[in-house]
């Protein structure tokens, strides 16, 4: 087994396998990666056999003596073939290792994906980085529908979705960008005096290159928009982020109105709804008005975790 640093001429090769591995999703793509390049030095890896096929890849960015794997993604370990059992897995830990000493790297932050994102089993790697001394370092808690076996909407959010039908509202897939995200903007500000970490000319340049991953929902009643959200979909999970309400949307229910509408129209295939984390200080903050919403729409606890290994 041998191990490589990513170079921008391996691009098509690396998007192939992306899409071969267990585990991968459309945001380890170098499409999405490398969107935010001048923020991050890549140092993605890629893991070989000796017949030269790609067996794993490692989507990660380096910071001083730090990798992160990666410090603009959610969740972004070694993305796995069918070829990378466990065996397989503990070779690559041990040659990444060692590439990234002689490299001068001593710490790597890792974020495995959640089980929720895997095609097929794939935690091999979480064995290899026990064994090679890694410690967590954050625990966030993501709330999620298991559409397979779902609890549904208790019965105070089933109300508000009648409410907000009797008000008319009604909830469709968009592409006034623009509009929602003054919306967005406006709620953060007013509510956290914070923006998003996309601006809008971010999200519809990734939404041009990902149109059927990267979707925008919006309820609306008279033309004007109440709530919204952004929809990420990989090949099993619908994920949810920058969910928001205007003060008129907060009053007539818009927002369980518009995820009732997204959960009842989910593409085929998808196992998972995921309204992501409602942590801050890496899990140590637990908003529990926010849980208790997503729990209302019978969601329940996935966790995010990122690890420490120094080496």
């Amino acid at each position: 087994m041998t191990i490589e640093i990513y170079r921008p001429e391996l691009a098509s090769e690396w998007d192939a396998a992306v899409a071969a591995t267990r585990n991968g999703t459309f945001l380890h793509m170098r499409g999405y990666m490398d969107y935010h390049a001048d923020r991050f030095t890549d140092m993605s890896l890629l893991a070989r056999d000796d017949r030269g096929r790609i067996v794993a890849l490692l989507p990660a960015n380096r910071s001083g003596d730090t990798l992160e794997s990666h410090g603009g993604l959610t969740y972004g370990g070694w993305l796995m073939t069918l070829r990378a059992d466990t065996i397989a897995m503990m070779q690559i830990w041990d040659e990444m290792t060692q590439l990234l000493r002689r490299e001068g790297v001593k710490v790597v932050i890792y974020k495995p994906v959640p089980y929720i994102y895997h095609k097929y089993p794939a935690e091999e790697d979480i064995y290899a980085l026990w064994r090679g001394g890694g410690q967590i370092r954050s625990v966030q808690v993501s709330s999620t529908i298991d559409m397979s076996c779902p609890k549904g909407f208790d019965m105070a959010a089933r109300r508000k979705v009648r409410k907000a039908d009797k008000e008319g509202i009604t909830a469709a897939c968009s592409d006034d960008w623009s509009a929602y995200w003054a919306v967005l903007e406006k709620r953060l500000a007013d509510s956290h005096g914070a923006r998003p970490v996309h601006t809008v000319e971010e999200m519809m340049l990734l939404h041009s290159r990902f149109p059927e991953n990267i979707r925008l929902f919006t309820a609306t009643l008279d033309g004007e928009i109440l709530a919204g959200s952004v929809m990420f979909y990989t090949d099993t999970v619908a994920h949810s982020q920058y969910l928001a309400s205007s003060d008129v949307g907060y009053r007539l229910n818009a927002m369980p109105f518009l995820i009732d509408h997204i959960i009842n129209n989910l593409p085929a295939g998808i196992r998972y709804f995921d309204f992501g984390t409602s942590n801050e200080d890496g899990g140590r903050y637990l908003n529990e008005g926010l849980i208790r919403q997503k729990c209302s729409f019978g969601a329940r606890a996935t966790a995010y975790t990122s690890y420490k290994i120094d080496l």
